[in-house]
């Protein structure tokens, strides 16, 4: 092992930093690794976003929970009971907050959270149940990026192309669905199926982004990058490339970080999403000022996070 590579340090020399992050194979995963996970999650997250089921993508990714300790109570791979308890969770949430109910949006968020309960609640009967410790649980909570394997590696790869293909037919329908479902609806778009079909695809992405980012860190790269997108944008396809940029930026900043320091990758990555974050709002909100000031005094104001 070189003498550089037990303390790298940061230099001027930027491709020298690059070739020392290049050095090593779990680097190299971990890259690759986040990089699937940003552009997944980024496209998911932003029709998460979108249709404000914010809270959904947060129970899904709960259900690591439960699915890890059913897991280990069957002596199977965590993948397993991970991808198991999304699916069900997402089906559960569907049945119970479905538009094809017009429920009330506090009917909805009721739902959903006796959903995250019911889950809390049968992952600690599960580890009961197998009557040891629960092994790796600060991987669970927070992640292992340095850790992914090849195998790990291609089987995020298949999870992200499948996500990717489903979202690539549903795309047009589902954003249709999202915008104003009362009058897809009417145009005869099968509202409540695309709205099941999406609760599925968002927990498969969590499931594979928990998996990475650990469960307390997943909002880093599914909400956070989609949230700053469409507060500086409202164009659906900007907004969408923009997304995907920005939890690259957050990976590849947050890891590289990571890198030339002591501390974990899952902080680096959480606190650069945050910034960014919040300097996306910053922006928007300097923008839209502007843009009010420009306005004649009997114009209609432009509202607020939304800029062209």
């Amino acid at each position: 092992m070189p003498a550089d590579a037990a303390h790298p340090t940061l230099s001027w020399n930027v491709a020298h930093d690059v070739a020392q992050v290049l050095e090593y194979h779990f680097m190299v995963n971990a890259l690759l690794a986040g990089s699937v996970v940003a552009v997944m999650a980024g496209l998911v997250g932003w029709l998460m976003v979108l249709r404000r089921e914010a809270f959904a993508g947060h129970t899904l990714s709960m259900m690591a929970f439960p699915g890890a300790s059913a897991a280990a109570l069957a002596g199977v791979p965590a993948a397993w009971g991970f991808f198991l308890f999304c699916a069900a969770g997402a089906t559960a949430i569907g049945r119970l907050s479905g538009p094809g109910r017009r429920a009330s949006w506090s009917e909805q968020s009721a739902g959903i959270g006796a959903v995250q309960a019911l889950a809390l609640a049968v992952g600690f009967l599960f580890v009961s149940l197998y009557g040891g410790v629960l092994g790796d649980l600060e991987s669970l909570l927070f992640g292992d990026l340095l850790g992914v394997g090849d195998g790990e590696l291609l089987l995020l790869a298949a999870v992200a192309a499948g996500t990717l293909a489903v979202l690539a037919v549903l795309g047009r329908p589902l954003l249709f669905a999202s915008v104003d479902a009362d009058v897809a609806a009417a145009r005869g778009v099968p509202v409540r199926a695309l709205s099941l079909a999406f609760l599925l695809l968002l927990g498969l992405a969590v499931a594979a982004t928990s998996q990475i980012t650990g469960v307390l860190l997943v909002f880093a790269l599914l909400v956070a990058p989609a949230a700053s997108a469409q507060a500086l944008t409202a164009r659906p396809l900007a907004s969408l490339v923009l997304t995907v940029a920005l939890g690259l930026a957050v990976v590849w900043l947050g890891l590289g970080i990571a890198y030339f320091s002591v501390y974990p990758a899952g902080f680096f990555i959480a606190t650069v999403s945050f910034v960014l974050y919040v300097l996306a709002r910053v922006i928007a909100f300097a923008r839209g000022g502007t843009r009010r000031d420009r306005q004649p005094a009997d114009a209609p104001a432009r509202p607020a996070g939304v800029i062209a």
